[in-house]
């Protein structure tokens, strides 16, 4: 059993948990529930900010702690300051230390999309999402199967939430279908957790336009922005590049006036 299969195991043991402690009907008079979204297409097509999705991460199974000491806050505001496009927020607690409680808080300090990063599987999930303030989800191929990506989508729409798909290997092409509202290209595969920077622009090749395409993972150079950039891509998923300094903030700052440079 490979680390994705260990993951998604984990996750529907927990969600058994968490459908008994929060059922929808509570998840429904959640504050946030019936709260307008906001659209992280708009935001990358506008160009008005950076293309990145900043993403915080405390710790990872292929790294193991990132960093698990600066505070949520200090990050999220810090990110939202200094030009990202939307704050992705690890959820998953057992592998990725995250929360929805991370989701939630940030919801009140930021106003930009923030993107609930989980192990989707469950249309529950769905809920949770739009009940602690996200405004996109991730779909992940690799745990999915191609009427499954169609049905939770369509769901998501439903709730007002955009849809990242994200695919690590040609053969899940098939996933893409009309109720995505963004195509992510995982650099990283997820059963090895190697990295191939190729594997966004090979696979983009293969990809119709319409579609904002999202790199993902293993960036750590304005210059690799660029490229993608170069290459088709308006949004760039980027978050253990930050979240390893002692200031994720400061060194978003950083990394942003580098782009600038380099544009």
């Amino acid at each position: 059993m490979n680390i994705l299969d260990r993951i998604i195991a984990t996750k529907k043991t927990e969600l058994v948990l968490r459908k008994g402690l929060l059922p929808i009907g509570v998840l429904e008079r959640f504050p946030f529930f019936n709260r307008p979204t906001v659209s992280l297409v708009s935001s990358l097509r506008s160009g008005e900010r950076t293309g990145i999705i900043a993403e915080f991460k405390r710790k990872s199974p292929s790294k193991g702690i990132i960093n698990d000491r600066t505070p949520l806050q200090d990050v999220v505001e810090a990110y939202q300051l200094y030009g990202a496009s939307a704050i992705s927020i690890l959820t998953d607690e057992s592998y990725f230390g995250g929360s929805n409680d991370d989701l939630l808080q940030a919801r009140e300090w930021v106003s930009i999309p923030l993107l609930r990063k989980e192990f989707i599987v469950d249309e529950y999930q769905l809920l949770e999402a739009k009940a602690i303030g996200a405004d996109i989800i991730l779909l992940i191929a690799a745990c999915l199967k191609p009427q499954e990506v169609s049905d939770l989508a369509r769901t998501a729409h439903q709730l007002g939430l955009e849809v990242l798909l994200e695919l690590h290997a040609e053969e899940e092409l098939g996933h893409v279908c009309d109720e995505v509202d963004l195509i992510g290209i995982n650099n990283r595969d997820l059963k090895t957790f190697t990295v191939d920077l190729d594997r966004s622009v090979a696979m983009a090749e293969k990809l119709g336009s319409g579609k904002p395409r999202i790199a993902e993972s293993g960036i750590n150079g304005p210059g690799q922005v660029k490229f993608f950039r170069n290459a088709g891509f308006s949004g760039f998923l980027i978050g253990e590049n930050f979240m390893k300094e002692t200031d994720p903030g400061k060194a978003f700052r950083t990394f942003v006036n580098e782009i600038q440079v380099d544009q």
